[in-house]
């Protein structure tokens, strides 16, 4: 059997797996989101081996989307770490035989501790699914391994459990972006999900603006000026009446237009875009990719006329929002 082949039959069995379970979820799935929804602890997974492993992207998963969760190493359990369990936790115990001696022997002191338990295997027979609260049925028909030894197609199915246990919770919870961002500070991730417009606009001074009156070789010092590529045309309120941007004189010096003698409102684009200083700077870049521009006019509010700021694209590229 060529390499290919045998990398498409893995996939496709996996695949297969996870269409099955998909075909089970049932009231069993809702009874475990409404015993996390209403305990009043924490989600502590556990598991040996694989499972384990499996274990540990699952509790990450949901610690980092709002339910507070962590793993803990059965083997360490029954050498004293039994004592980050308390009542209310919900503990899931993972173990696709369901036998599992370590999970087993930590299993009495789950139900005297006054924690709950959710089984997550693959045999409902077991001595794990008979002793839980709720039992998720992860059984696999194969698995991708040639020689059924290897957990392959059980670990990918108790992997998509856990995420949809994890994005259920999620949703109930009314998890939102902004509540994603706390939990995920670091990195370009978080500074998507941090820094707001106001935290990187340009204010004051540094904004460049021009009255409609101005003459264009005026404008252009300012523009050069202020070094942002662009300036704002206001009327003697202060209010924002059109941008003129360096491509605007270019495009018209190329044409051979006498441009330099002409005031600020001739020249203008109306009508410019606006953002507010609230929004996430990553908001501020979708607008300028999709506009094909690289500053936008900040402002307090949708009924402010007079800008507060100015953002461009190297503001946003320099934090590290790409």
């Amino acid at each position: 059997m060529r390499v290919i082949d045998e990398a498409r039959r893995v996939i496709r069995v996996e695949a297969q797996a996870l269409s099955n379970m998909a075909e089970r979820i049932d009231e069993t799935f809702e009874r475990a989101i409404e015993l996390i929804l209403g305990s009043s602890g924490r989600v502590i997974v556990s598991g040996m081996g694989k499972s384990g492993l499996v274990g540990q992207k699952i509790a990450s998963t949901m610690a980092s989307t709002g339910t507070p969760a962590f793993f803990l190493h059965p083997a360490e359990g029954i050498h004293g770490d039994l004592g980050m369990i308390m009542t209310g936790d919900v503990v899931i115990a993972i173990s696709n035989s369901g036998e599992t001696e370590e999970i087993l022997r930590i299993l009495p002191s789950i139900k005297r501790l006054g924690a709950h338990l959710i089984a997550m295997c693959g045999n409902p027979v077991s001595n794990l699914a008979r002793s839980s609260d709720v039992f998720l049925d992860v059984s696999v028909a194969e698995e991708a391994c040639p020689l059924g030894l290897a957990p392959t197609a059980s670990t990918t199915a108790t992997l998509a459990m856990g995420d949809a246990l994890a994005v259920a919770l999620l949703v109930k919870r009314g998890f939102k972006a902004e509540d994603f961002a706390i939990f995920h500070p670091g990195g370009s991730l978080g500074k998507k999900l941090i820094l707001r417009i106001e935290d990187l606009m340009h204010t004051g001074d540094a904004i460049p603006r021009v009255e409609e009156d101005t003459l264009m070789k005026e404008a252009l010092f300012v523009i050069t000026a202020k070094g942002l590529g662009v300036t704002g045309v206001c009327d003697s309120n202060g209010a924002l009446m059109g941008v003129i941007t360096d491509g605007d004189l270019r495009r018209s010096l190329e044409k051979g237009f006498d441009i330099l003698n002409q005031r600020a409102s001739e020249i203008m684009k109306h009508g410019p875009l606006r953002i507010k200083r609230t929004e996430l700077a990553a908001a501020a870049l979708q607008v300028m990719e999709q506009r094909a521009i690289t500053s936008l006019f900040v402002f307090d509010d949708d009924q402010s006329l007079m800008p507060c700021g100015i953002i461009h694209l190297h503001d946003i590229l320099k934090a590290g929002i790409a």
